[in-house]
């Protein structure tokens, strides 16, 4: 790199400028080498999201960093009543540490309660925030060259004159050149001259740069794709849209000096702003605002009052002279490192928050294992207990700040923000950006967009992309792995260059929102630390740096996390005070446990020990209990049989990749099917409770303490060492160790032993602190599940209420595994979430698919008499809708309402009801315009004047129609399953049924036919490249999934779609009390049965009428089906009138097939239909 450099880029644009820019910032440094320059600026459009990044990056690779921001000035004023004018970009870079500041405080002022317009500064702002900062005019798009453009010469030089006396010598007066075919840019062309004549005639400088969007000129085409996804325009469309050169990329200081040899200056003024720029964005130790005047007094006064409090309501685990003294070992660490304020900080919201019944989770990560925090009531979760150790928290020997993971209800979480922006003032408050990257899958969706290909095709090569994890592949790797996705690119021209375009942009930065839990607060104005950032959507503002560099710029995070378990507790408790109950009594009255006094509906509070919930855990009837609903779960539950809370904690911390392996031992020991094996006499006391298995990282710090020595402080950093793989370090501590152990009476060999062994397990070793608060968690949904099943469901199906497909596993575990009383959706019965009635679940209206909640709060409030309290069920649908205003409600809702039944108790007919919504919501709109402009006659209600509308004379629908709609707006079969009517001919072909599959398999593996409707399909590919899939169906007991390997899918991929019903030859195994399916064949229902032999029907009819609509569908379905099997038919009339049941045979056979069943048994006046 020469010392006497040419030119320095004084405006780069990384991919923080979102959609925009396209120099990846990690890549920067190194084309700053290849090109030979030793200093760089970062200018991104209105933003300084990466400053702190792009200056430790750059400086570490020996680039000096020019801390810049290209912002947009509002430079016109708008008489009133005009549309306000756009603004245009000046450069700032900071010369300065108080002109980075100030750098800061404008980024700020872009975004900052700026009302929803586009960012942009004043005048008056740039101003007041000029010092300390050098000024380039904006070349010709920026605001002087915009008046010039527009011919108005003396407003530019007004502008000019304006800007040099903020600025003073400051001001440089740039320059570009972005030559194309016919010579430079219009824009460029008509400036540079005004540009020119200003400047010598103002005595200001001249600057060149080249306004740089990408590395290389061969971007251009991908990159003006990527202008077109911002811009929301077409690559090909004729009518004006924005767009740069090929020469916007990283040019080279001999390319810069080649197209300004005739203004030498121009660039060598580059090098000399380099020269003035000599501050770049530095890394701060935390800063954290002051709680108290004497915050260690305050601290030692809250910690020993609270322990106290504790201490009195809780089980003791050890003596109070050994909680005293763990306390004062704690506060001395704490005090010794500076954050009594951190702790008193998170106690106060933490205090607030359950001062006003907002539900808080008993503590996650390591901050658990502190005996101050849950004297603080930070956590509850007593450590001693759990023999959970403070230094995995906070270590005297590596300082770092301790960081509390607070879980509050979901719902609730943001009252505690806005306390803790009230207590330490709005503009010490934040929330943290994140940035969302353009991943393969969106990368092509948005490309075939502004390339205009079709939507299917688009989606369609976007499904081809695997997905990993959570994160699709990359575009290079889908395209080695997928076949299908090569040839189309080989085939079609378009396609390769949508795929070679995406290449070149997966990964850039796409937009900015906020981090879900994340808050700071500072001690000062945030803008004096951090540039701010606010969506304007949101009325908080959020830190421009991301979670990782916002704690490097000093300030300190607090999570404030959602936790949706929390939510469902706080419901289920609800659900049982609603029902008149205490938490600790049951529904049948009897007493579940004594609670202690004050401690009474204490979720926190239930005993660790009830029996019925480890029956529960170990039965692994956990649908919807926290953390063990996995399939996996279950059965390691199963093996394990857990008795103690202990059991659930090592299970949450073993269920993870790598640990796995474990659980078998852990539950043959446990179960006394084999020896505990001994480590070593001196430590195993400290496996005995997890079955002589390291599985916490606690348990690595304790055994390097009791065998080697080690303080815990220093039995930490050997574990950081050891699960980071640090060579160097474990090197170094090896003989340590040793001798550590030869001290306590144990030989090398065996001392060596050992820590390999820990070498192995803190790698993948849990922290005891998270599991055993998780496992709390858990243990309390389970108990809840066990003692008051029906409440609990209730909370479930509220928290996911909006959520179709596990209110469909829900369901089934309500109506199948628990057999509990259920209500369906009812206009009289169900409110507008879940709620428990008479001991039945009561289905919820705003659980239908497309209703929303506020509409079906409408309904309820229409059902209360008056006083708002006294339900007054409905008559009819007349008084339905003369009490609920149904324009409000929508037509689409009572659509949803009219398909899931919830109008049979006023019409059972739901075509009727359906067809006739129309009607009903103009009668409805009539009768409450009257109620509103108070036309009511001084004797009658509203609308009493008016005629009801008629309802549509038309038959119910089908029962299978009847089904498909229901399932429309339930999103699972609640009423029965469209293969109610082919139960006859299944059997008959020796069809079995899930549950008879289930009962047979448990004897032995075997192969049977299993029918069933399709509710969904996943396809995959294995490891040696063959593609299988998972399909979902149900049949009239259940629901499954079946596995489908690649020859039975490419044979049957046509009958699987959602909607078609099936019959499939699977082979079924029982494995660990699951059932697994391997579909063998697949077959289209009707075709299976199509050829059963002809059964009669006997038709149960409550009125002689009926019998002419019944002899209509035969006579239709003769000559319909007349390939049909046929039998006899005969009726069964029951009537007051008659002496009993009277008899008649049809004298005739007729074609007999499940959808003819199905339609005679929707007529008016059928009662039933039977086989015979």
């Amino acid at each position: 790199m020469s010392s006497d450099p040419r030119f320095i880029h004084l405006r780069v644009h990384t991919e923080y400028s979102l959609l925009e820019g396209a120099v990846r910032l990690k890549k920067l440094p190194g084309l700053c080498k290849d090109a030979g320059m030793p200093a760089v600026a970062v200018t991104d459009t209105n933003s300084m999201f990466c400053a702190l990044e792009f200056s430790v990056a750059a400086s570490g690779e020996g680039i000096q960093p020019i801390m810049g921001c290209q912002v947009d000035l509002a430079y016109l004023e708008a008489q009133p009543g005009e549309k306000p004018k756009a603004p245009a970009p000046v450069v700032l870079l900071a010369q300065s540490e108080r002109g980075y500041e100030n750098l800061m405080r404008l980024s700020s002022c872009l975004y900052v309660d700026k009302g929803g317009q586009l960012p942009q500064v004043t005048l008056a702002e740039l101003e007041e925030f000029s010092e300390g900062l050098i000024c380039l005019s904006g070349g010709a798009l920026g605001p002087v060259g915009m008046l010039l453009q527009a011919g108005q010469r003396p407003a530019a030089q007004a502008l000019m004159d304006r800007l040099k006396s903020m600025f003073g010598d400051r001001l440089y007066v740039e320059l570009q050149r972005h030559p194309g075919d016919k010579g430079l840019p219009e824009a460029e062309r008509v400036t540079e001259r005004g540009f020119v004549e200003m400047a010598y005639a103002m005595e200001l400088p001249l600057v060149a740069t080249n306004d740089v969007y990408f590395p290389k000129e061969e971007m251009y085409e991908a990159h003006d794709a990527l202008i077109c996804i911002a811009e929301g325009a077409y690559v090909d469309q004729q009518e004006p849209r924005r767009r740069l050169t090929p020469q916007h990329y990283f040019k080279s200081p001999e390319e810069m000096a080649t197209l300004f040899a005739d203004l030498p200056e121009a660039i060598e003024n580059t090098v000399e702003i380099a020269k003035r720029c000599a501050f770049m964005a530095y890394r701060r130790d935390p800063i954290l605002p002051k709680f108290a005047d004497d915050e260690v007094a305050e601290l030692r006064r809250m910690a020993n009052e609270g322990l106290q409090a504790r201490l009195a309501v809780i089980p003791h685990a050890v003596t109070p002279e050994e909680y005293q003294e763990r306390l004062d070992f704690e506060l001395g660490i704490i005090e010794g490192m500076g954050f009594p304020g951190y702790f008193l900080i998170v106690a106060d919201f933490i205090q607030w928050a359950k001062d006003h019944d907002i539900p808080v989770g008993p503590g996650r990560g390591s901050g658990a294992g502190s005996l101050v925090a849950y004297a603080l009531t930070i956590t509850d979760l007593d450590p001693l207990r759990y023999s959970l150790l403070f230094e995995r928290f906070l270590n005297p020997e590596r300082v770092s700040m301790p960081d509390f993971d607070i879980d509050f209800c979901m719902d609730r979480r943001e009252e505690v923000i806005r306390y803790v922006q009230e207590k330490y003032g709005r503009d010490k408050v934040g929330q943290i950006i994140t940035f969302g990257a353009l991943l393969s899958k969106a990368a092509v969706r948005d490309i075939g967009r502004v390339l205009q290909m079709p939507y299917g095709q688009v989606d369609r090569l976007s499904k081809m992309i695997p997905v990993e994890g959570v994160k699709p592949v990359s575009i290079e790797q889908a395209l080695a792995q997928e076949e299908r996705l090569r040839a189309e690119a080989k085939n079609e021209e378009v396609v390769d260059r949508l795929l070679q375009y995406g290449m070149q942009v997966e990964g850039l930065l796409r937009n900015a929102s906020t981090h879900a839990a994340g808050v700071v607060i500072g001690d000062r104005p945030l803008d004096r630390l951090v540039p701010l950032y606010q969506d304007p959507r949101s009325d908080m503002p959020a830190t421009q740096f991301n979670m990782k560099w916002v704690e490097q710029a000093g300030l300190v995070k607090f999570d404030f996390l959602g936790l949706k378990t929390l939510t469902v507790i706080q419901n289920a408790i609800e659900q049982i005070h609603a029902g008149g109950r205490d938490l600790h009594v049951a529904a049948d009255g009897s007493v579940i446990y004594e609670p202690t006094p004050g401690a009474e509906n204490e979720i926190n509070a239930i005993p660790l020990d009830d029996p019925k919930t480890y029956d529960l855990y170990s039965a692994a009837k956990t649908v919807a209990v926290f953390q063990v609903e996995s399939s996996g779960m279950m059965d390691a539950l199963k093996r394990m049989k857990p008795t103690c809370i202990e059991d659930i904690v090592a299970l949450v911390a073993l269920y993870r990749p790598g640990p796995m392996e474990n659980i078998p031992t852990y539950c043959e020991v446990k179960n006394g099917l084999r020896e505990i094996e001994s480590v070593h006499p001196l430590i195993d006391h400290i496996l005995e409770e997890t079955q002589g298995i390291i599985v916490y990282q606690e348990q690595v710090m304790q055994i390097a303490q009791v065998m080697a020595g080690y303080s815990l402080g220093g039995a930490d950093l050997l574990r950081r060492a050891m699960g980071k793989k640090i060579k160097e370090a474990m090197d170094a501590e090896r003989p340590k160790f040793e001798k550590g152990a030869a001290e306590n009476g144990v030989d090398k060999k065996k001392a060596s032993e050992v820590f390999d062994l820990l070498e192995k397990f803190a790698n993948y070793g849990f922290n005891k602190s998270h599991a055993a608060a998780y496992a709390v968690v858990s243990y309390q949904t389970a108990w809840l599940k066990a003692n008051h099943p029906v409440e609990f469901m209730a909370g479930v199906m509220n928290c996911d209420i909006h959520l179709t497909e596990k209110l469909a596993v829900y369901f089934e575990e309500v109506k199948k595994a628990l057999k509990l009383p259920y209500v369906p959706p009812c206009v009289n019965r169900s409110g507008a979430s879940f709620k428990v009635v008479d001991g039945a679940l009561v289905y919820a209206l705003g659980a239908l698919k497309n209703v929303g909640l506020d509409a079906m709060r409408l309904v309820v409030e229409g059902r209360q008499d008056g006083d708002g309290k006294a339900e007054k069920p409905f008559v009819n649908l007349f008084d339905f809708a003369r009490r609920v205003e149904l324009k409000k409600v929508g037509k689409r809702p009572l659509e949803m309402m009219a398909r899931a039944g919830a109008f049979d108790v006023l019409d059972s007919n739901r075509r009727r009801v359906f067809d006739s919504l129309d009607a009903l919501v103009q009668y409805s709109a009539a009768i409450w315009e009257q109620k509103q402009s108070n036309q009511v006659s001084l004797f009658g209600d509203a609308g009493e004047d008016l005629p009801e509308p008629r309802l549509s004379p038309v038959q119910d629908w089908l029962p299978a129609e009847r089904l498909a709609e229901e399932f429309k707006a339930i999103g699972f079969y609640l009423s029965g399953h469209p293969l109610d009517d082919y139960a006859g001919p299944l059997k008959r072909k020796d069809v079995k049924t899930l549950d008879e599959v289930t009962q047979l398999a448990q004897g032995g593996a075997l192969v049977a036919k299993i029918a069933g409707i399709v509710s969904g399909r996943q396809e995959r590919k294995s490891a040696r490249g063959n593609r299988f899939a998972f399909v979902q169906a149900s049949d009239t007991t259940g629901a499954y999934e079946c596995t489908v390997f690649s020859d039975t899918l490419e044979a049957s991929r046509d009958y699987l779609d959602a909607g078609s019903m099936v019959v499939i030859t699977v082979e079924a195994t029982m494995e660990s009390d699951q059932l697994k399916l391997l579909a063998r064949g697949i077959a289209p229902l009707d075709t299976v049965v199509a050829d059963v032999g002809g059964v009669g029907l006997k038709i149960f009819v409550e009125a002689p009428e009926a019998i002419a609509m019944v002899a209509e569908v035969l006579e239709n379905a003769s000559k319909a089906a007349q390939r049909a099997a046929r039998g006899p038919i005969s009726f069964c009339i029951m009537g007051s009138d008659l002496p009993g049941e009277v008899e008649i045979d049809a004298g005739a056979e007729f074609p007999v097939t499940p959808q003819i069943k199905g339609a005679i048994k929707s007529l008016d006046g059928v009662m039933t239909v039977e086989e015979i």
